[in-house]
């Protein structure tokens, strides 16, 4: 095998089984890691269940709606849900929590990031190719259902957070992007521009070198233990380029804060005048 060849063997991968089981291991461990998960799984097991379903085939729910299909469709996978149930019940149920600790070993949970990640471009080209076939060259289209399809179970955090009887509208991913969201995005205008002829390169090579970016960036924030955006500069610079400097509510609070206490000052320092006016007046009339 010549080393030009290796990035059109790496697109014919097949994600089932192992990449897919490294996503279902990774989308339930982090709902267990959610604040009131677990005590969810032991009042209601139907509706953990049902949560961590969301969290595994969110995106093919989300491009399914988008497209008018039915956002069931993913059930009829039956290899997959019994798969992904496994993997829910051994997260959520395993004794001593076993399966949990094992997946804490710090080297296999950098190999299962890394396997999800590369599912990530898979479903996004698949998205794409999906909007496609349903609407010829709608860039649009193809961008909003490759997004979805590849952080779908981002995107409805909201209604998943629901089903667990929680209700935090300020964790919307449109109104605060996480890393995943925004580097899906990337990538589905990426592969939009590709598919549309647009960008000169191979759509395997493509999904080769943003997949290396997605697994490298991945593993560099879990060893570093970094939440912040690799785009973080890029996105201050062109917000401050096309949106301006605006002020952040702290700011804006800190200001009023410091509005409010020097017109107290001046309300203190003018009755204390008032008051020596009165005081000379009467000593005069005295």
């Amino acid at each position: 095998m010549e080393l030009w060849q290796l990035p059109l063997l790496f697109s014919r991968l097949p994600m089932f089984p192992f990449f897919d089981l490294a996503h279902y291991v990774a989308s339930v461990m982090a709902l267990k890691e959610q604040r009131g998960a677990v005590e969810v799984s032991v009042r209601s097991p139907i509706a953990c269940w049902f949560s961590a379903m969301l969290h595994c085939f969110g995106g093919s729910v989300l491009s399914s709606l988008m497209l008018a299909e039915p956002p069931v469709g993913f059930l009829a996978k039956g290899t997959n849900i019994l798969l992904a149930s496994s993997v829910w019940y051994f997260v959520f149920y395993c004794p001593q929590d076993l399966f949990c600790r094992c997946f804490a070993f710090l080297p296999l949970r950098l190999l299962v990031a890394g396997m999800k990640e590369v599912t990530r471009t898979w479903k996004i080209t698949g998205g794409v190719a999906h909007a496609d076939s349903h609407f010829k060259d709608a860039w649009l289209v193809m961008v909003a259902v490759g997004w979805a399809r590849g952080a779908g179970g981002g995107l409805i955090s909201n209604f998943e957070q629901l089903v667990r009887g929680v209700w935090k509208p300020e964790t919307n991913e449109l109104l605060k992007m996480s890393y995943p969201v925004k580097v899906t995005l990337i990538g589905a205008v990426l592969f939009t521009l590709q598919h549309s002829q647009y960008l000169p390169i191979a759509r395997h090579n493509l999904m080769f070198l943003y997949t290396i970016f997605l697994v490298v960036s991945k593993v560099t924030m879990m060893l570093t233990r970094s939440a912040a955006s690799p785009f973080a500069p890029l996105e201050a610079a062109l917000g401050h380029m096309f949106f301006g400097s605006q002020k952040t509510p702290s700011k804006l609070k800190g200001e009023g804060a410091a509005s409010s206490n020097g017109s107290s000052v001046c309300d203190r320092s003018s009755e204390q005048h008032h008051n020596g006016v009165k005081k000379r007046q009467a000593k005069k009339t005295e």
